[in-house]
């Protein structure tokens, strides 16, 4: 069966618990949005979990009802997820007790340099540099062949070479980053592309004109003088700002019209998993108090299209499985920002 086949057979009020992503029918080269999976938590620097994200996203996607209240037929345009490598899943698993060993020394008050680890750390940054490499070459065709890409981590270092891709067809592009750390640390604990480093390694890509953190909560002296220091490229709303504006009086219409203001036409969304309240993901790598409600980010989405602006890719980050309702809860949450996540993209490039 072709496309229109499929859409005029298939019941989107069913549930195919053992179809593809959010048990949809499409093939990756029939869908809109095609997914990349990055099963890697190397350079974590608290809690593991997160390279099993993907496979507990894909388990739980196929609970998500389709239909959407906004959108009429939203899932026509397909979704649909590549199969989740396992060359990186057997290279995480190699590479993540190295990694250990090596934030262990750094916690003694080694340093990356010392005979004893490095080594090590320079078999885990090839690693990483293979990986962005790789991203970067899936990513690329995908949008060659036209069509909008996510990734779906693991930590948050695993899209950089997604974001070199997109500066090969966007001159330039605006980078909205949603997480509750600013990741503008230098080759935290000696990784040079550490979950902890992806805005700074960002910032140096030429393409990129401007980023713009929300939600940030938990970050060093070093990363807000780096944000101070950066002639208005880099924008913050921390969650502090945010919540004492809504005390306030502020409404969140207008927290969201300054928000995207200093945002570029075409928009790359990062999305720290960790930026939402820790009740919505209690078993990502670095929780923090405070962060943003579901339904408030996906206001501000829509806000985002209303104005004008287009959404050129995503990552969806740093959601890990625990034991609460056997792991399955944070996939759940993670899920449906995934799905809710690709149709925005899909609907602000004219797809839906």
């Amino acid at each position: 069966m072709n496309k229109q086949q499929k859409i005029k057979s298939y019941d989107p009020s069913m549930i195919y618990a053992n179809a593809g992503l959010f048990g949809l029918p499409f093939t990756t080269e029939e869908s809109e949005v095609v997914l990349i999976p990055s099963p890697w938590e190397v350079t974590v620097s608290f809690r593991h979990g997160t390279a099993a994200g993907p496979k507990w996203m894909e388990k739980a996607s196929c609970q998500v009802d389709l239909y959407d209240e906004d959108i009429k037929n939203a899932w026509h345009a397909g979704i649909a997820m590549e199969p989740i490598s396992k060359y990186w899943i057997k290279k995480n698993k190699e590479l993540r007790p190295l990694a250990e060993k090596c934030i262990a020394h750094i916690e003694k008050g080694g340093k990356p340099s010392d005979k004893k680890v490095a080594p090590l750390y320079k078999k885990i940054n090839a690693a990483s540099s293979e990986l962005n490499a790789w991203m970067k070459k899936e990513s690329a065709w995908l949008l060659k062949a036209g069509k909008l890409v996510g990734i779906v981590g693991g930590e948050h270092s695993v899209p950089y070479g997604f974001m070199q891709a997109l500066g090969e067809k966007y001159p330039k592009y605006s980078i909205l980053h949603i997480d509750a750390h600013a990741d503008y640390r230098e080759a935290y604990e000696g990784f040079e592309h550490s979950h902890a480093s992806i805005q700074y390694n960002a910032g140096k890509l030429p393409q990129v004109e401007r980023q713009v953190l929300l939600s940030i909560r938990d970050y060093s002296e070093q990363e807000a003088n780096h944000i101070a220091a950066s002639n208005g490229k880099i924008v913050a709303f921390p969650d502090r700002v945010l919540k004492r504006n809504a005390y306030e009086g502020k409404l969140w219409k207008q927290q969201c019209e300054e928000i995207i203001k200093p945002l570029g036409k075409d928009v790359y969304i990062s999305f720290d998993i960790d930026a939402l309240d820790p009740s919505l993901c209690p078993h990502t790598g670095t929780p923090v108090p405070g962060g943003l409600e579901f339904e408030q980010v996906f206001y501000l989405f829509e806000a985002l299209i209303k104005s004008g602006k287009k959404i050129i890719g995503f990552d969806l980050c740093e959601v890990a499985p625990g034991p609460l309702y056997n792991g399955e809860w944070d996939a759940i949450v993670g899920a449906r920002v995934l799905y809710r996540l690709s149709l925005m993209m899909a609907k602000s490039q004219g797809k839906i």
